[in-house]
């Protein structure tokens, strides 16, 4: 694998899939540029792997916008941007519901893409094309009982994601979306004894990283790739909705 000379822009990038994404691409030859909230942390990681930091708040587009023209300011142009910024939820509905909790997790988990999307995409048209991937999760292919407002923001995202796909993949632009289960970061550190007490396996950060690299490879535009233990990352299969009578 080789990504010598692409630029790549990574949000959620100081710690987790984004981090250990960044790590794997700039010693594969890419120009990484790590793109956080969380400036020290962000700065420490691009430190170490090799990369560029740029603070971002996904919340806001126009930080989202102001992260590519860094990118494009540092290294010339942008060919891959990885949406990979994401939060827990937090609350729930009805009794546990908390209204600042809930926009927060809408806006990172749903607005930074859609954000993101929009920032990207006049960059990547400047290159002749490139490549989008989101970081969605098996949350949004399934029912989740015990946390439906992050199922409803994943759900959003690959609803997204599959539709946005076509409209710029003439241009070259791919854009696809990676739906991992419970990786071993810290969106999932609140619960995660009770994962594996429950015999729940946790997935390994660079088995996620694998299916990321696959994804951003893929000729293909609006698919979902799932990661799951112990199974290759591969394309979920939708099925269609039934037509007319």
């Amino acid at each position: 694998m080789s990504f010598e000379e692409r630029v790549v822009l990574i949000t959620g990038g100081a710690n987790g899939l984004g981090r250990a994404t960044g790590a794997r691409l700039a010693a594969a030859g890419a120009k990484v540029v790590l793109a956080d909230i969380e400036a020290e942390a962000g700065r420490q990681a691009a430190a170490e792997i090799g990369a560029e930091f740029v603070e971002c708040d996904v919340r806001d587009p126009e930080a989202s916008v102001a992260a590519v023209e860094f990118t494009v300011r540092t290294f010339g142009g942008l060919d891959v941007a990885l949406l990979n910024a994401g939060v827990s939820t937090g609350c729930g509905l009805v009794e546990s519901f908390d209204l600042e909790l809930y926009r927060r997790a809408m806006q990172i988990n749903l607005d930074g893409v859609v954000f993101g999307i929009n920032a990207a995409v006049p960059a990547l048209r400047e290159r002749g094309g490139g490549a989008i991937v989101a970081t969605a999760s098996l949350a949004g292919l399934t029912s989740v009982p015990f946390d439906p407002i992050y199922a409803a923001n994943k759900h959003a995202v690959v609803g997204l994601v599959r539709s946005a796909g076509p409209v710029y993949a003439a241009e070259g632009i791919r854009n696809n979306e990676i739906c991992p289960g419970f990786a071993d970061t810290r969106i999932i550190a609140g619960f995660k004894e009770n994962l594996e007490q429950g015999g729940v396996p946790i997935i390994e950060v660079e088995h996620v990283v694998d299916g990321m690299v696959n994804l951003i490879e893929s000729p293909d535009s609006g698919v979902c790739h799932f990661v799951q233990a112990g199974m290759e990352p591969q394309e979920f299969r939708f099925r269609n909705i039934p037509g007319p009578r």
